[in-house]
């Protein structure tokens, strides 16, 4: 694998637990050339410590939107998901960030576990999985106008963006509704839905709608868990990579009980 791709997670404190995992997961995994890693954060001593620690780059998340959370108000009936949707907002906005044609995004809570490539003589590799919101498909069609054709669901925690491809979404979007993509996002994301937008299913069904030769879909086998990263033992991880992919540690609040770790 020749062509080099740079990574982008958006991050905030509570993902400190899982980074480090994360970061070295993708050096280890990752079957291409990864030049920068950034970690797209707000304002955070502790972040930039770990990207010192880790060789990556610190990007204030203003400096790749002219939003903040606050802009957002995404307000549900249990919980505030405004922060939740600016992180999508920032992937999508990723592009901006790096020279390369190709950038990955990888959630914060998300280990790679298995070998990933997401090029194959120049077709994208998109990890798929079986099941999705209708919501997300709700909110892709008031975008674009069309209803989503793909059979699978691109939501798999990580994706590889093809920036010429992305642009065209925006702009087809921006012409739509004569605003901004990102506004035009949040003005038809269904505030009382706990998750009413996915930037994985957007773009993977625009990519499957307007470029059906250019990808290549494998099943993306992301296993959940509740325990902590501490615990993917080196035999333990050759166990599970006989059935999974990744895994995703959704329950990140013990990190607070262990402010001091290091890895």
């Amino acid at each position: 694998m020749t062509i080099k791709i740079d990574v982008l997670i958006p991050a905030i404190e509570k993902d400190l637990g899982t980074l480090p995992y994360v970061i070295d997961s993708i050096r280890k995994q990752v079957k291409h050339p990864v030049g920068k890693i950034m970690l797209v954060s707000p304002p955070s001593k502790r972040i930039q410590a770990l990207c010192r620690r880790k060789n990556c780059t610190f990007i204030n998340e203003r400096r790749v939107l002219p939003i903040s959370k606050k802009d957002i108000r995404y307000q549900t009936k249990r919980t505030n998901r405004s922060g939740w949707l600016l992180q999508q907002l920032l992937k999508l906005a990723g592009g901006n960030l790096t020279k390369h044609r190709y950038y990955l995004v990888i959630d914060a809570d998300t280990v790679l576990i298995r070998p990933h490539v997401f090029l194959v003589k120049g077709k994208t590799v998109f990890y798929c999985r079986n099941w999705s919101r209708p919501e997300y498909f709700r909110t892709y069609k008031k975008l674009l106008g069309t209803k989503p054709t793909a059979s699978r669901s691109f939501v798999a925690h990580y994706m590889l963006f093809d920036k010429a491809k992305l642009s065209r979404l925006k702009r087809k979007i921006e012409a739509r509704h004569k605003t901004r993509w990102y506004w035009a996002i949040i003005k038809k994301t269904n505030k009382q839905s706990y998750a009413g937008f996915s930037e994985f299913e957007t773009y993977g069904n625009f990519v499957k709608a307007h470029y059906p030769g250019h990808l290549v879909v494998r099943s993306s086998l992301n296993k959940s868990s509740s325990s902590t990263p501490a615990s993917l033992t080196r035999k333990r991880i050759i166990r599970l990579a006989q059935k999974y992919r990744s895994i995703s540690f959704h329950k990140r609040r013990w990190y607070i009980r262990k402010r001091g770790v290091r890895k």
